[in-house]
């Protein structure tokens, strides 16, 4: 028997002025159905230093979460060992490998996206996406970005709303963290 897809997407992430932003929709759909419209997808870790979210599976994403923030104490806080880590584990263990989700993560410094092909991808821009809806959210970050001064939070606002009229898998309930 064939389950349907389970998609949990958008997250953005913004850095301007000393701020960074993540934000998120909170659609969750299986197949063609919405199941949920109000999915937390973003987590501070690190005793809050860091915001991470992820798209994909929603299983995948939390386990994910997990494994980061167990990296991150090795790591005492430093999100690019603990990135560094979690891509090696992730892309050679057998269990992990199969996992279907991207991580996105940022502290004050750095912004990452996190695949289990042991990618580990620092944008140029000071912004990120991930997730069936990450491309129109970004593309509309950094023109904002470049052509506007609207504060981070501002621009992840704008971003998710341009990809939430674009995707049909992303809605508009939207959640923010703030660094």
């Amino acid at each position: 028997m064939s389950f349907p897809k389970t998609h949990a997407t958008t997250v953005l992430v913004v850095r301007r002025d000393g701020n960074v932003v993540m934000g998120s929709d909170g659609q969750v759909t299986m197949g063609q159905t919405v199941v949920k419209s109000t999915a937390r997808k973003l987590r501070r870790l690190s005793d809050g230093k860091i915001i991470a979210g992820f798209a994909g599976s929603a299983a995948d994403g939390l386990t994910l979460f997990e494994k980061l923030e167990v990296k991150l104490k090795d790591a005492s806080g430093n999100l690019m060992r603990a990135a560094v880590e979690l891509a090696k584990d992730w892309r050679t263990d057998r269990v992990l490998r199969r996992l279907e989700a991207l991580l996105l993560v940022a502290d004050r410094e750095h912004i990452f996206v996190l695949s289990g092909t042991g990618d580990i991808i620092e944008p140029d821009a000071d912004a990120a996406a991930v997730g069936s809806g990450g491309n129109f959210a970004l593309a509309a970050a950094r023109a904002l970005l470049n052509e506007t001064k609207l504060s981070a939070r501002e621009i992840a606002e704008r971003g998710l709303g341009i990809a939430a009229e674009i995707c049909i898998y992303t809605n508009t309930n939207f959640t923010f963290e703030e660094l």
